[in-house]
C-alpha cells in the first residue's frame, strides 16, 4: 500500500510541477510590453535543479571567447562568461572531443573535495582567477554540496560536443578579465559581460 501511495504521491508532484511550469511559461510569454522576450536568469535556472543539465541553448554561440585544449582530444570553448544581478558568474560553453576516437571524461575535472566527488563526475575543479584582485574563485555549490556545473559525464564519442556550464562568485565589477583554470585542460583568459 505505501509503494502504491509513493507511486501517486510521486505523479501528482509530477503533475503539478508541469502545471505550474506550463503557467509560468504562459505568464512570461507576454514580454514586458516592449516587444522583447523575457531571457531568463542564470543564477535561478542554475539552481533550481541539481546544477546538472543545461538547457540546449546554453552554452551556445558563434565565436568562442577561448578554447582550453585538454587530454585526449577534448576542447572546452567557452562561450559566455555573464555577470549577473545576483552576484554571481556563469561561464558557458561547449565540451567537445575533437579526437578520433571516444574519450572518457577525466575524473580530474570534478577537483579534489570530497564534498565535490561525491556526487559524481562535474566540473567541480574549475577556477576563476582574478591576478589584479589577486584571488581564486571556485564554483559554487547548492546547500547539499552538489556544484552548480554541468554534471554526470561519461563518454565522448569522437565530434561529439555536450553544452556546459559553470557558476562562480562574482569578483568585483572593476575586474573585467579573469583565468579560467580546469584540471587536465590549458588555461585561458575570458572577458566578463554585464
Amino acid at each position: 500500500m505505501s509503494n502504491r501511495f509513493t507511486g501517486n504521491a510521486r505523479k501528482g508532484i509530477v503533475a503539478l510541477t508541469v502545471a505550474a511550469g506550463l503557467a509560468l511559461g504562459a505568464a512570461g510569454c507576454g514580454g514586458g510590453g516592449n516587444g522583447e522576450a523575457k531571457k531568463p536568469n542564470s543564477s535561478a535556472s542554475a539552481a533550481k535543479g541539481d546544477g546538472s543539465q543545461p538547457s540546449a541553448q546554453e552554452g551556445q554561440s558563434e565565436t568562442p571567447l577561448v578554447e582550453l585544449k585538454g587530454t585526449e582530444g577534448l576542447l572546452l570553448q567557452v562561450t559566455s562568461a555573464a555577470r549577473d544581478a545576483g552576484g554571481f558568474i556563469t561561464v558557458g560553453g561547449n565540451l567537445k572531443n575533437d579526437g578520433a576516437k571516444s574519450v572518457v571524461i577525466p575524473s580530474q575535472m570534478s577537483g579534489d573535495e570530497t564534498e565535490v566527488i561525491k556526487h559524481g563526475p562535474s566540473l567541480g575543479g574549475a577556477t576563476l582567477v582574478d591576478s589584479k584582485g589577486k584571488k581564486r574563485y571556485y564554483v559554487l555549490r547548492d546547500t547539499d554540496g552538489r556544484p552548480l556545473t554541468t554534471t554526470g559525464f561519461g563518454t565522448l564519442k569522437a565530434g561529439q560536443a555536450l553544452p556546459v556550464f559553470m557558476q562562480f562568485p562574482a569578483p568585483p565589477t572593476s575586474t573585467t578579465d579573469v583565468t579560467l583554470q580546469l584540471p587536465t585542460f590549458s588555461s585561458g583568459t575570458i572577458k566578463i559581460s554585464g
